[in-house]
């Protein structure tokens, strides 16, 4: 049976063989006997190709998938950057106090966090103007904006975790999209 490329990409993003993260994480993180030299220094050149064939996958996937098969193939890789951070642990103590865990991230991450207790609505500020994600290479100058949709799971996964019920995120500003503060509006359920 032959399939489409964009048929290619759409079932290897969304049964996750093209996992953005973890792709990163294997390449970058395997534990070989080549890679223990007795430099402590990381090898640039396997980030930078990380990172190359990250921003050439996501501009592909972004020209052959609809917004919507887009956002849900990497929502879906979030996972992977919460699970490489250890965010259960980080979380565990916030768990059932979603105030605390604001004044956590307002006070150790540096995010400015507004939250309408009636409307269940959060407007999240990371209040940096540049973006911070690993994934991505800034210095290329390349501003693949579907990795706001990455973003968009991980507040997902972090807001449900500390809420106990379900958050939706949704980008309302971006470094990659030209604005100057990447924003997330979280609605819970």
């Amino acid at each position: 049976m032959l399939i489409n490329r964009k048929e290619f990409l759409k079932r290897a993003c969304l049964s996750g063989a093209a996992s953005l993260c973890g792709f990163s994480s294997i390449s970058l993180f395997a534990n070989n006997n080549e890679s223990q030299q007795s430099t402590p220094e990381p090898d640039n050149s396997k980030l930078l190709l990380v990172q190359e064939w990250t921003n050439c996958l996501l501009s592909n996937l972004n020209e052959q998938l609809s917004e919507e098969e887009l956002r849900r193939a990497l929502k879906s890789c979030a996972v992977v950057h919460f699970n490489n951070l250890k965010m259960d642990n980080v979380l565990a103590q916030y768990i059932g106090h979603l105030d605390k865990f604001i004044k956590f991230l307002e006070e150790e991450w540096g995010w400015k966090v507004e939250y309408n207790k009636t409307s269940k609505t959060l407007i999240a500020n990371k209040n940096k103007n540049y973006c911070v994600c690993s994934i991505v290479n800034h210095k290329s100058g390349a501003k693949p904006t579907a990795i706001c949709y990455c973003s968009e799971g991980f507040a997902e996964k972090m807001f449900s975790t500390v809420a106990g019920v379900i958050a939706k995120a949704t980008v309302i500003s971006s470094i990659h999209r030209g604005d100057d503060r990447s924003k997330y509006k979280i609605e819970f359920s």
